[in-house]
């Protein structure tokens, strides 16, 4: 099972934070927001819950971030929180540390660590991505 939503660029996307990346409803964006990658989310919090439901057992999800139109494309693999209940701000964290707000945790990439040109893509408020949860992963060796 997957799950797909949008979410845009803004002037103010700088990608810093080292632990975490985040997607929000907000339409605006503070240079203190220095997780957040993606603004104006429509993801839906009861379509959501019914992914976590479909992962539970495994547990293990990858999030793309993709733009098709310009080739641009980054994965995120980490463990689904059963308890996410935010229909504001969903929140990727490289830590295990879990609040409602949290998606997914023991992340291996945070905003930081994400590929730069797609970073410089999300500078543009006209600029749309898809985020795709989707269950399980290939571990690689």
């Amino acid at each position: 099972m997957e799950y797909s939503f949008n979410c845009y660029g803004h002037e103010n996307v700088i990608s810093r934070h080292k632990t975490t990346l985040e997607f929000t409803k907000g339409k605006n964006l503070t240079l203190n927001g220095d997780c957040i990658v993606g603004v104006n989310a429509d993801f839906d919090l009861h379509s959501i819950k019914k992914f976590i439901a479909s992962v539970k057992s495994n547990k293990k999800i990858k999030i793309t971030i993709k733009n098709n139109e310009k080739g641009l494309k980054e994965e995120i693999k980490a463990k689904i929180n059963p308890d996410f209940d935010s229909d504001r701000e969903m929140v990727i964290r490289k830590s295990d540390f879990i609040s409602k707000r949290t998606l997914a945790i023991n992340a291996d990439k945070s905003a930081f660590e994400l590929n730069k040109k797609l970073i410089e893509f999300l500078k543009g408020k006209e600029n749309k991505v898809v985020v795709t949860l989707r269950m399980g992963w290939i571990k690689l060796k």
